[in-house]
């Protein structure tokens, strides 16, 4: 049989398969054939949640449970852009078990509940797949005195010392480089890895991490998580409060949503769980009884700025990546999560609110400005909904993408690679909807400039149409809970139009869903100012225009620098186009610009960003100080500047 009758029998549905179709990978190939159900995608670095980051994170954990066992109050971590290594100093794998845990599936001692009573591995596969992942995993464990290593590649055992003497302190060394071919391009960012390590030291009060020379502790715990993470300041002191197997942290801030931190076992469980939901419930609850008032939950967690951590013998999460909880019960006494949470909260909440009558009033003052915000803007919110329906939000604004539209299988892994370009009018938008992934990819044209929604109120946001359309494209009118895209990426012309469309759409995240920003929703797309072209070759071969970013006669430039490059490379054959809008870049070029080699900034939000002075500064009524220092800043082309008055 031919390879095209094979595929004509696949296509006609008569495709059979036999016995020797059947085949049995070896534990390491299963890994790196299927490395999503391990560490999630594999990414090259640029992304929090890109696989490379998961692989530190199995390392350190085994170092983690260690120091929650009582053992190594140090970990030390070093990063360079293509290598890391921990060292702890916890009890050290035994000697004669190194082989095997390090790349015997289902391996471990964290099966043995008393050895690891509240571990966030249990499965025996982290650390195997970090080993089956990387072209180079290398293993050392130092005990009482002896110590063994073991050098890996692909899984694959290279080499394995003897059980040696050593002078060496007890614990466990591991150093990996990620392969190239499974996480092409990568590398390594301080901007991710520090502040896995903080929320490390945030989650074990008196743990030293000492990454890359710098050392992180914290005396505070989830206290100091929050002052880390806050942008705005609280409006009362956060309200600790500590249990067995459960710590808390609440606090408002002047700012519009709901911000939440929460963790498990040390696991940062960025989309929440049973745990999250549970406290979300109790502390509403809690709150509304105390005032003995028929206040709204949305109302009272409006502003409240929170963080949650649980310690769960057995956790059950829904992935191998462990972002969310999905466990029902605080094995082994087998009551419910809800029950445990929802507990603790109206007792230890609640004697605090009695015995702080300050900060209760605090509070009470707060739920009652959102209630009141509320109602003033009830109709106009009512109304804008009616108008998002009448205008056919789905033909007139919004192009969707198929995994929204159909009730397909594996749904909710594909809203997890879902995005949504925002562009500006009709031609750009036009552009990418021609060349998207119809499954994943949805647009949205914007007409004109947004407003300035600086020092708007909500009312009139949902009062303005291209907004309140935004909303309800994104569902994001009651929260982000229902956010519809994973990614949300500004698309708009390299241009200065383009350029104050996109501060404009930044200044309505920042301000009114600074939670969809700190949970990295909202991302800029870097679409290329230059195509360089070789018009010697290009010409010869026919390609005027590529759909490569890159090839061997047209290059497309992000930078200055880049189309210095490109015209060095062609010398005097280089033709160049600047490009200003992205309506002038064809379809076909612009596939590879939204394809799997997609430029995206993420945009975040840190405390030391000191982003409200900033947005007020370009965006407040400061018209004449904010006009003086463009003057006295602008830069033309040859990189002088322009004095006043020139």
């Amino acid at each position: 049989m031919t390879e095209d009758d094979e595929i004509t029998n696949i296509e006609n549905g008569t495709a059979e398969y036999f016995e020797n179709d059947i085949i049995t990978l070896s534990w390491n190939e299963h890994i790196q054939r299927r490395p999503g159900m391990y560490i999630g995608k594999t990414g090259d670095g640029t992304n929090s949640d890109d696989g490379i980051y998961v692989l530190i994170k199995e390392v350190i954990d085994n170092s983690i449970d260690e120091y929650m066992m009582g053992f190594g109050k140090v970990i030390e971590v070093t990063v360079d852009a293509t290598t890391a290594t921990v060292r702890d100093y916890g009890r050290g794998i035994p000697l004669g078990s190194l082989i095997v845990a390090a790349s015997k599936m289902n391996t471990g001692a964290k099966y043995d509940s008393e050895a690891f009573k509240k571990s966030v591995g249990l499965n025996g596969v982290g650390i195997k797949a970090v080993n089956a992942l990387s072209s180079s995993f290398e293993i050392s464990a130092f005990r009482d005195g002896k110590c063994k290593r073991a050098r890996f590649s692909m899984g694959e055992l290279l080499e394995e010392s003897e059980i040696e003497d050593t002078e060496l302190p007890n614990g466990t060394l591991v150093t990996f480089t990620p392969s190239a071919e499974i996480f092409k391009g990568y590398e390594f960012r301080d901007e991710f890895v520090v502040p896995m390590m903080k929320n490390y030291t945030f989650l074990n009060t008196g743990l030293k991490v000492v990454y890359n020379g710098k050392t992180y502790v914290s005396r505070h715990g989830l206290i100091d998580l929050l002052q880390e993470n806050m942008t705005k300041e609280p409006l009362y002191p956060p309200i600790h409060l500590k249990g067995n197997d459960i710590e808390v942290v609440i606090t408002h801030a002047q700012q519009y949503g709901e911000e939440y931190y929460s963790f498990v076992n040390g696991q940062h469980t960025t989309q929440g769980g049973t745990h999250l939901s549970a406290f979300k419930e109790a502390a509403s609850r809690t709150i509304k009884e105390y005032f003995n008032r028929n206040f709204e939950y949305s109302d009272i967690r409006n502003g409240m700025v929170a963080a949650i951590a649980i310690r769960v013998q057995d956790p059950v999460f829904e992935s191998q990546t462990k972002t969310k909880l999905g466990s029902r019960e605080m094995a082994p006494d087998g009551v419910t999560i809800a029950k445990y949470v929802g507990d603790f909260i109206k007792k230890e909440f609640d004697n605090y609110l009695h015995r702080n009558l300050d900060i209760a009033d605090v509070i009470l003052k707060k739920v009652q400005e959102s209630e009141r915000d509320r109602k003033a803007m009830s109709g106009v919110q009512k109304k804008a909904r009616e108008m998002a329906k009448k205008v056919s939000l789905y033909n007139r604004k919004l192009n969707d993408c198929r995994v929204h539209l159909n009730d397909a299988r594996g749904v909710e892994e594909k809203k997890n690679a879902s995005s949504i370009f925002i562009t500006e009018g009709d031609s750009a938008g036009g552009s990418i909807e021609k060349v998207r992934d119809v499954e994943t990819q949805a647009v949205f044209k914007l007409r004109g400039k947004p407003l300035n929604s600086y020092g708007a109120t909500q009312k009139e946001l949902y009062a303005n149409e291209e907004f309140s359309l935004l909303q309800a494209a994104l569902n994001i009118e009651d929260g982000i809970d229902g956010l519809r895209y994973n990614k949300v990426i500004i698309a708009t012309d390299a241009d200065v139009d383009g350029m104050h469309i996109r501060l404009l759409m930044l200044t309505y995240f920042l301000q009114f869903f600074p939670d969809l920003v700190k949970k990295g929703h909202v991302y800029v797309l870097q679409t290329p100012l230059f195509r360089v072209r070789n018009k010697k070759t290009a010409k010869r071969s026919g390609r005027v225009r590529s759909g490569d970013n890159a090839s061997d006669d047209t290059i497309y430039c992000y930078s200055d620098e880049e189309r210095i490059e490109a015209i060095n490379r062609f010398g005097d054959n280089a033709e160049i186009t600047r490009f200003k809008g992205l309506g002038e870049i064809s379809p076909e070029e612009f596939r590879g610009f939204i394809g799997e080699d997609m430029r995206i900034d993420r945009v975040t939000l840190r405390r030391e960003d000191g982003f409200a002075e900033i947005l007020e500064f370009y965006m407040g009524k400061n018209t004449m100080e904010r006009q003086n220092f463009i003057i006295e800043n602008l830069v033309v082309e040859d990189d002088t500047h322009i004095d006043r008055g020139e």
